[in-house]
This record gives C-alpha cells, sequence and structure tokens, in this order.
C-alpha cells in the first residue's frame, strides 16, 4: 500500500472503529467521511470535465448520505436507464472504502434522478398492488435492478392485503405483487 493510502486510512480508524461498534458517527466524524466522499467525487466529475459543478449533501431515508451532483453537462453521466450512474456509484464507493478504509453509505445522485426515479418506482409498485387487490391475481413487474426491487418491497412491506418476491434471473429479474386471499 502506498504511504499516502496508509495514512489516509490511519486517519479514519477512530471513525472506523465508531461506526462499527454503534453504527453511527457524530456530525465531525460524517463531516470528515463526507469531505473524503466530495473530494472523490470532484476527481471523477473531472475525468469527464466536469469541474463546475455544485454537489448538495443532504441525508437519505434510509440512513445514507445522499451528495447530489448539479450544473453543467451530466446527462452523460446517468446513462440510458440510470446505468451509467449505476457504474459511477460502484466505482466512487469501491474508491471512497478504500480511501477511508471501511464502507460508509454514501448514495450518488445526479440532478435528482435517483430519487425522482425513487418517486416513480414506488408509484408503479403502489398501482400494481391496487390493481393486483382488485382483481385478484399477481401482478408481474418490468424488469428492474436490485436497488429498483428493493423499493418496491419497502414501498409495499405494510400492505398486509399483498405480498412481493423477486423472480428470475438478472438482468431480468422482476418482481411479483401478489393479492392475499381473505378469508
Amino acid at each position: 500500500m502506498s504511504e499516502e493510502i496508509v495514512e489516509t486510512v490511519e486517519e479514519f480508524d477512530a471513525i472506523r472503529s465508531a461506526y462499527e461498534e454503534t453504527g453511527d458517527l457524530t456530525d465531525d466524524q460524517v463531516d470528515k467521511v463526507a469531505d473524503a466522499a466530495i473530494e472523490i467525487l470532484r476527481s471523477i466529475l473531472g475525468c469527464f470535465g466536469e469541474n463546475n459543478s455544485s454537489i448538495d449533501e443532504y441525508d437519505g431515508d434510509e440512513g445514507e448520505l445522499i451528495l447530489d451532483v448539479n450544473g453543467g453537462n451530466l446527462a452523460i453521466l446517468i446513462g440510458r436507464h440510470g446505468v451509467t450512474l449505476d457504474a459511477l456509484q460502484v466505482v466512487f464507493s469501491s474508491m471512497l472504502s478504500k480511501k477511508i478504509g471501511f464502507h460508509y453509505p454514501i448514495v450518488v445522485d445526479i440532478e435528482g434522478y435517483k430519487s425522482r426515479r425513487r418517486d416513480k418506482v414506488q408509484s408503479v409498485a403502489r398501482n400494481a398492488a391496487s390493481k393486483a387487490r382488485k382483481n385478484g391475481l399477481a401482478v408481474k413487474l418490468a424488469p428492474m435492478n436490485a436497488y429498483e426491487r428493493r423499493l418496491v418491497h419497502l414501498a409495499l412491506r405494510g400492505d398486509d392485503s399483498i405480498t412481493t418476491h423477486s423472480e428470475g434471473v438478472d438482468p431480468e429479474r422482476c418482481v411479483i405483487i401478489t393479492p392475499v386471499k381473505q378469508q
């Protein structure tokens, strides 16, 4: 390991220990991780010539930190159906974990794409659940990636009138919403 990486990992040892013990970080610790994350994200954006984009930082619904990139010509970073953004997320998460020495949940979003997509997937899930209840038949949703399938399951988890499960093999894996037979 290079000397710089070793120093960086050691710098985050106390934060990693705190996170492993409690699953939570202080505001100062989150700020330190966020600063490292933003530095990595800016370096990735720089590879695409995006040096003037702003990065908004906020807390997500599942305890994750969200970095939302805005400004510039960012559509290329989203890609068709968000595939490029998913790849960017994997590279970013790997680089961040290497730098800080542990996995911390940070989501990269581009101009609110993931937020809009989450809302749309949850709406599709609720509509399909309604259709399943009305017709008394299972409804098969279009194939989705793991993150979107999880969104469907979470959106419907409190509804006792239906069940959800996933079927198939990626990339054709999809969610099935089945009405529960009333007694």
